[in-house]
């Protein structure tokens, strides 16, 4: 039997704040998940934040798959997107297939929510990268991940042993 060559729509939500060596473990488990969900190519879907998210689109492009860019607003990239990580963000979103906006101007939890409802609109699975630690805002890893269920959308919750979250700068 031929494998689809459809490709599975998978989107990423998860934690910004890894330590260096978190992203490592994260970037395998993203890996060894993405293999063993489909035998089809995969097209991601990501906000392209720091944390989770490049380390999602890295992945995908190792495995041979392609991504779409959700930017929740006109100045994420310089409002959101720390000046260590833009130059990854500005590779990335160039590589990306597909960059949808959400319409909003500014970023903040409403452009954030919207950018997060807007995923999943777009994806057949959603990969989460998450501790477990209930979040402080309705954009939220735990939020998108409840979103998600409530949608029916089949989600996996990833959090490596040995992941460490860097304290919130203060």
């Amino acid at each position: 039997m031929a494998s689809d060559p459809t490709p599975v729509r998978v989107g990423v939500t998860g934690h910004i704040n890894l330590t260096p060596d978190t992203e490592l473990l994260v970037a395998d488990a993203l890996h060894a998940e993405l293999r063993r969900l489909h035998d089809r190519p995969v097209h991601g879907v990501t906000c392209l934040a720091a944390g989770t998210d490049q380390v999602f689109a890295r992945t995908v492009l190792r495995l041979g798959g392609t991504y779409d860019v959700v930017l929740p607003a006109r100045d994420y990239r310089t409002a959101v997107i720390g000046p260590q990580h833009r130059a990854a963000f500005d590779e990335l979103l160039a590589r990306a297939t597909t960059v949808i906006h959400t319409g909003h101007d500014r970023s903040g939890t409403p452009a954030f929510v919207a950018a997060n409802q807007e995923l999943l609109r777009r994806v057949d699975r959603l990969l989460a990268v998450w501790d477990g630690v209930p979040g402080c805002h309705a954009a939220s890893t735990d939020r998108t991940i409840d979103a998600a269920r409530g949608r029916g959308i089949p989600t996996t919750v990833l959090w490596p042993a040995g992941a460490r979250r860097r304290p919130p700068a203060g």
